[in-house]
């Protein structure tokens, strides 16, 4: 990944969470958890697959599946 994508990547990142923690004030713990987990899974699956489509939405649901689970209340 070059410089200009991954400075492209960053910015969409921070505009896309800035955005997200916005509208999070309606949202439980275990919903925020679920959304950042997501977040955080599709960034990482774009950046270990090369910004592969299948890898960044495949880490989302991953992420999203990881927060939703440590985001329960215990």
């Amino acid at each position: 990944m070059n410089t200009t994508a991954r400075t492209f990547s960053a910015s969409a990142l921070v505009i896309a969470l800035a955005a997200g923690v916005s509208g999070c004030s309606n949202m439980s713990h275990q919903d925020k958890a679920t959304a950042a987990g997501a977040a955080v899974g599709g960034v990482a699956g774009a950046v270990l697959t090369n910004g592969s489509a299948v890898g960044t939405v495949g880490g989302a649901a991953v992420g999203g599946v990881v927060g939703h689970e440590v985001g329960k209340k215990k």
